[in-house]
């Protein structure tokens, strides 16, 4: 009989939640056009959701129409976006999920203090971009090896990427110990996404197939799969369950099933689902 069990913590959290929120109520109250900022949250299908109430993402604030609502998407924007989204005559609704803004606050406060700021996290990434439009002379530093790479100042401050892996900052610092004079660091790191990731870890240790439901551009996500990946061979990443393939499944007893913080639960539910479906009369155990 095949099990299937849903990770402890998996799925959307506050932030998301809330971002999701207030776009809904933005669409519901609209008497004028309403975007987003880039895509609300990395979720491919929840951004097309949000399309078909109206609420479509925009590139730069000048692609909206003037007077229009522009909600700022769950990662974060820089200042320099949200003032010019206010020279456009646009209504503002603020997503930042509060975790990031939290990010901001400490990263302007090193660099206002002296200290050279270096962001752990992707580089790229939404989020750190926004945060390094806090601290303009941020360095951004994604693994051990670029960390051995950069040219480190005397005091040294360090933020991270909320959705980052604890292991990695964990190397990070352990590159910059020694290297300079002080060295301070605030752990920005989400709860929620540790919560996933050590809930993750101790299913896929025991499961025979691990199922990780996200979108592709989500770097939680991507981070749950490694997680999982590093304990279980057999790891695959769906957004939908019509990407299941039954031979995943032949010969497993124990399926686990986790998702990244921008999945909602009916996304997870349908995909449990759907491998339910798969397993057929094998399974004794739904999620």
């Amino acid at each position: 009989m095949t099990r299937i069990i849903v990770a402890q913590h998996a799925g959307a959290c506050f932030g998301v939640e809330r971002a999701l929120d207030l776009a809904s109520r933005a669409a519901a109250d609209a008497t004028t056009p309403v975007h987003t900022l880039g895509p609300l949250i990395h979720n491919p299908q929840v951004v097309a959701s949000l399309s078909e109430q109206g609420v479509t993402p925009v590139e730069q604030p000048e692609d909206a129409e003037e007077g229009s609502v522009l909600i700022m998407r769950a990662h974060g924007v820089t200042p320099e976006v949200e003032r010019r989204a206010q020279a456009r005559g646009l209504k503002a609704i603020d997503a930042t999920c509060p975790f990031v803004k939290k990010v901001h606050r400490y990263a302007e406060r090193l660099e206002s203090e002296g200290y050279q700021v270096v962001i752990v996290g992707e580089a790229g990434h939404p989020e750190t971009e926004g945060t390094r439009g806090h601290a303009p002379s941020a360095v951004v530093v994604g693994s051990a090896g670029e960390a051995r790479s950069v040219e480190l100042a005397r005091r040294v401050g360090v933020v991270v990427q909320t959705t980052l892996e604890r292991s990695v900052l964990r190397e990070v610092v352990g590159v910059f110990i020694g290297r300079c004079e002080e060295l301070r660091l605030v752990d920005t790191i989400c709860e929620a996404t540790s919560e996933r990731q050590g809930a993750a870890a101790d299913l896929a240790a025991e499961a025979d197939v691990m199922v990780v439901i996200g979108g592709r551009s989500s770097a939680n996500t991507r981070h749950l799969v490694d997680v999982c990946a590093a304990r279980c061979a057999e790891t695959h990443h769906v957004e939908l369950p019509d990407e299941l393939e039954g031979a995943w499944f032949d010969s497993a007893e124990l399926v686990g099933v986790t998702a990244g913080a921008s999945t909602p639960a009916d996304q997870i539910e349908a995909v449990t689902e759907r491998i339910r479906e798969l397993c057929g009369e094998r399974t004794d155990c739904p999620a």
